[in-house]
């Protein structure tokens, strides 16, 4: 069966949030009213991008209320802290995705005209996950790749590529699901307003995903089997050297400098300038969001006639009252004297180093992305960096240190064990709730005031657990992976030794799944066939969305295994979100699975495993 002909069986839904009450109340003069229910707290503080306020608990209803504002329409991160620990809100279904911090995401909508990331009702693109093996890392690593409204209907018509990296600790959905890339993409295309592309969201801290090494006799340990003096080119040999590969031989793309691109917001833009400036003979396009880069680059700087040559846009953006305005405005000058062109942005009014200030950029330039007139015409009337008024805010160790503290470890995989650690030394009873446990465990404060406990049992098991603090429930705020679930958010154990551990799975062929947004379901088709005879439809469960079978399911994984193992055939899967749709009219063989019949994610699995192996 074709992949247009499954998107057509389910229709798009309309989610609706549980509960007598809304979590966020948007006033008529531009404030917003936030609304929590937590019987157990003595304290709570809405902790919002834009301010903070601590609120007050209302006798009768219970819920405890704040009106901060007004403020601009626009998506903002937001937790509550409840007795000095963050909690996202558990009435939010979109949600801030991080390696950190756990933020829910507030969505205030114009009162007239319309932003850049709303989500009209134009066609809109598909977002794939994909997996690749990366020769340069020794082991997996995964990106999204957004394909524009008309890829799967215009099949001769080949495509630009833009590269596009997050920030620091964010993960390569960050640029997708605050970002929100593919909506503002969606709508520019829509208008006339921007080229159709390919745009590929790649994960900035690969080795994250790769086991540590062990330390070397007299020298420092490294990350993934590098030591730190590798450290610098990680990510741009990944992306030049194997992402890249994967991306032009799974898609239509156009395979050359004038057609590829590259840039990012922070640690991203940093790393995108690098990678692009180092490899111009790959990209022409280059765009920096609140960031800057190395001004040592041999015959790029000092060459300037020759670089200029090779860069369609060049384009770098900063807001005035960032912590790196600084450093940003210093590298802009940096260009400026050594001649080499480029389009500088300033904003005043976005909070600083945000994600507000991230989608406004990449709005300016998705317009001029792979259009060489337009282009061009911005390059011309580029203007001179700000001059310097002495009192620019500069990125040091301490701006660092103070954004990025040092965090726990949890969970901690060793010896067979799996230690779970939350810091929280004003906590007076801390446990852990898990799927696997018939009740919660309780952790023991240190001295430090970093609760802990270790397990022996399900250590190589994949399963959702939280903690519970003094009776609140709050995902570990140092695991990057989270539930989506509609209401809270579990963490996710990830054991490095499970069987569906994408590091063992190794060298093999991937199949992508993919997130179609005209109908709000999620597909997986098998790497080895685009049209298989078998058909599984995995039924969400009550508190699940399109998503759940596969982040947490690893439903794509369990079948990429038994087809590389030779155990299964190639099957496609669906989640079909209101268990509908008519399938009798394809000649494929159909199975259903609803999560609803299992209590476990690990008794999901296991049902699948079973169903594919007897296929």
């Amino acid at each position: 069966m074709k992949v247009a002909a499954l998107m057509l069986l389910v229709c798009s839904p309309c989610m609706a949030q549980k509960g007598d009450y809304k979590s966020a109340i948007f006033n008529a003069d531009g404030t917003v009213t936030f609304q929590y229910k937590n019987d157990n707290a003595k304290k709570v503080r809405v902790e919002a991008q834009f301010a903070n306020g601590d609120m007050t608990k209302d006798s009768k209803s219970g819920l405890w209320t704040v009106t901060l504002g007004p403020v601009a329409p626009d998506m903002y991160p937001y937790c509550f802290n409840v007795d000095g620990v963050s909690v996202m809100d558990p009435k939010c279904e979109q949600y801030f995705p991080n390696e950190g911090f756990k933020n829910s995401l507030l969505e205030i909508p114009a009162k007239s005209g319309s932003l850049a990331h709303d989500i009209k009702k134009v066609p809109h693109g598909k977002v794939e996950y994909i997996h690749y093996y990366s020769n340069s890392l020794k082991g997996v690593n995964n990106a999204i790749v957004y394909l524009p409204p008309k890829y799967d209907t215009d099949k001769d018509k080949k495509y630009p590529v833009f590269y596009l990296l997050s920030g620091t600790t964010d993960t390569e959905e960050v640029y997708y699901k605050v970002g929100r890339v593919n909506y503002i993409l969606d709508n520019l295309i829509a208008e006339g307003k921007a080229q159709e592309m390919i745009v590929v969201l790649p994960y900035g801290n690969p080795t994250k995903l790769l086991p540590p090494a062990p330390a070397p006799a007299g020298g420092f340990g490294g990350f993934g089997g590098m030591g730190m003096g590798m450290m610098r080119d990680v990510v741009g040999d990944d992306i030049t050297g194997d992402l890249m590969n994967y991306v032009e031989s799974h898609y239509r793309t156009i395979n050359d400098a004038d057609h590829r691109g590259i840039g990012g917001f922070s640690r991203g833009g940093n790393q995108g300038l690098g990678i692009g400036l180092r490899n111009l003979d790959k990209f022409s396009y280059l765009c920096s969001y609140s960031s800057f880069t190395s001004t040592d680059i041999p015959g790029v700087y000092d060459n300037a006639a020759e670089t200029n040559k090779k860069i369609h846009l060049f384009w770098l953006g900063v807001g005035t009252d960032d912590f790196l305005f600084g450093n940003a405005r210093d590298y802009m000058e940096h260009l400026d004297k050594h001649g080499i062109r480029s389009v500088k942005e300033y904003t005043h009014d976005k909070f600083g180093h945000t994600w507000m200030n991230a989608k406004y950029f990449l709005d300016k330039t998705l317009r001029l992305l792979f259009n060489p007139t337009a282009s061009e015409e911005a390059m011309k009337n580029g203007k001179p960096a700000l001059e310097r008024t002495g009192q620019e805010q500069q990125f040091t160790g301490a701006t660092m240190a103070r954004l990025f503290p040092r965090q726990v470890t949890s969970p901690d995989y060793a010896d067979g064990k799996v230690t779970f650690r939350l810091n929280a030394p004003e906590a007076k009873n801390v446990q852990m709730e898990s799927e696997l446990m018939s009740s919660p465990v309780a952790l023991t404060k240190g001295e430090d005031g970093v609760w802990s406990v270790t397990l022996t049992d399900n250590v190589d098991d994949v399963y959702k657990y939280c903690f519970i603090v003094d009776g609140t429930k709050i995902a570990d705020p140092t695991n990057m992976y989270l539930s989506p679930d509609k209401g809270f958010k579990y963490s996710i154990a990830y054991a490095p030794k499970n069987p569906y551990d994408v590091q063992k799975l190794g060298n093999i062929n991937f199949g992508k799944v993919t997130y179609d947004l005209n109908l709000n379901v999620a597909y997986y088709f098998p790497p080895t066939t685009d049209n298989p005879t078998v058909l599984i439809r995995l039924i969400p469960g009550a508190d699940d969305t399109m998503e759940s079978w596969f982040k947490v399911g690893g439903a794509n994984l369990i079948a990429d295994k038994l087809l590389a193992q030779g155990k299964t055939k190639p099957c496609a899967m669906i989640t079909d979100v209101f268990a509908e749709g008519d399938f009798s009219k394809f000649k494929m063989k159909v199975y259903t699975l609803k999560a609803s019949d299992y209590k476990t994610w690990k008794e999901r699995r296991a049902a699948l495993e079973k169903l594919l192996t007897n296929l």
